[in-house]
């Protein structure tokens, strides 16, 4: 029978690797998956820098037959990710109360760049963080922010018609049947039935930047349609109406602007620096309308918060715009679940830099998803179940081998 073995230093305990795989990766069926998991969990915590595959099995054993096993485990090995995640987004609820507090859900785009055109997805795009064209894989992840950590639980890959339309491409990359071309929104609706589906994780409040989505009215009506917490953040051109059904449809940035006469409430935040902002905010009831401008608005009535920020000089420099269901909630409560939406920033670039999403060198949907899987875990392990024995942030020297 295959076993893992982790032999650490001080700041990694090789039962605590193992009664964290026994946990997240129980739903799989067979034994010897459990086992491939938990070397290739261990692999990935293991090897500094650039992360292959061809790596990871060398840091396991150099035999051969071990880094066939890898490579079977992650490529073509048919276990199903979706239980697996859905015992991470648990595992990490469950972890993180040990040491924080659950905050929100939120989610994140993560651009993988690419060379050549054959990894399942890839395509080219603008990419408004560089200004420029790129060759890329583009996913949406779910994740959970604590106090301290965001931690990767789910993830949605998008396909374009390129792909979903060409049979050819359909099979090489292994796509299912049931996975089609669809914008961005429709990805993040689906995340939000997983959670909401869930009791336990339906309790826990959304804090969503949906300022480059198409049709954030659709994600934020979804919302509510689950019975879910949310403040989502939007862009200044999204449509919405007064309460009143006579009332004409109109941006929010035109409808807030008209409460901007009256006295503002006023916020004091504290930066990581220990610096204090004061913002400005206007909030008032609102009706979302789709983003085509269709006059039918929705019959929930939201409330929506413009907030100036601050500039050295004390003026108001920019407006941001939030709609939220807590309309019970003090202003100071909201735009403090409201920067739980930008919480996965720092998550993204270990993900890319410490654990190997940017490394990944398979072609097939199945291997991407099983790949990111084990990144997410290999995450959840380092910065909220280690967090126990060690310094979360530190690398940990292992040796992993064949027993």
């Amino acid at each position: 029978m295959l076993t893992g073995r982790l032999r650490t230093g001080a700041l990694t305990d090789a039962s605590l690797l193992r009664r964290f795989t026994d946990d997240v990766f129980e739903p799989l069926q067979r034994v010897d998956q459990r086992c491939w998991a938990e070397l290739y969990l261990g692999a990935l915590l293991a090897v500094a820098g650039k992360k292959t595959l061809q790596q990871l099995a060398r840091a396991v054993s150099p035999t051969p037959t071990v880094a066939r096993g890898l490579q079977q485990f992650i490529n073509s090995s048919p276990w199903d990710w979706t239980p697996v995640r859905r015992r991470l987004a648990h595992a990490a609820i469950d972890y993180a109360a040990e040491h924080a507090t659950p905050r929100a859900w939120t989610l994140a785009e993560l651009t993988i760049p690419k060379r050549g055109e054959h990894s399942v997805g890839v395509h080219r795009r603008f990419d408004t963080k560089t200004g420029r064209v790129i060759n890329c894989q583009r996913a949406i992840g779910l994740f959970l922010a604590a106090d301290t950590r965001c931690v990767p639980v789910d993830w949605s890959l998008l396909l374009g018609d390129s792909w979903c339309g060409d049979e050819k491409r359909r099979r090489r990359a292994r796509i299912p049947e049931a996975v089609l071309a669809r914008p961005a929104w429709a990805h993040i609706l689906d995340l939000v039935t997983g959670v909401a589906a869930q009791p336990r994780l339906a309790s826990i409040p959304w804090a969503l930047d949906l300022r480059r989505i198409d049709n954030a009215g659709v994600v934020v009506e979804g919302l509510a349609r689950h019975g879910l917490d949310f403040v989502c953040e939007v862009g200044a051109e999204q449509l919405v109406t007064l309460p009143n059904a006579a009332s004409p449809a109109a941006t929010i940035k035109d409808l807030m602007s008209r409460n901007w006469a009256r006295r503002p409430h006023q916020v004091t935040h504290q930066t990581v620096t220990g610096n204090c902002e004061v913002f400005a905010v206007h909030s008032g009831p609102v009706r979302l309308l789709p983003r085509s401008g269709d006059p039918s608005a929705s019959p929930r009535v939201h409330r929506a918060l413009a907030a100036f920020t601050p500039n050295a000089m004390g003026g108001r420099q920019k407006v941001r715009f939030w709609i939220t269901n807590l309309t019970d909630r003090r202003v100071e409560e909201i735009l403090a679940l409201a920067r739980r939406g930008t919480a996965s920033d720092s998550a993204l670039a270990d993900l890319a830099t410490e654990f190997g999403v940017q490394d990944f060198e398979g072609r097939s949907f199945p291997g991407w998803h099983h790949h990111i899987t084990m990144a997410s875990a290999a995450y959840a392990f380092r910065y909220l179940c280690a967090k126990s024995v060690g310094d979360p942030g530190s690398h940990h020297a292992a040796e992993v081998s064949r027993a």
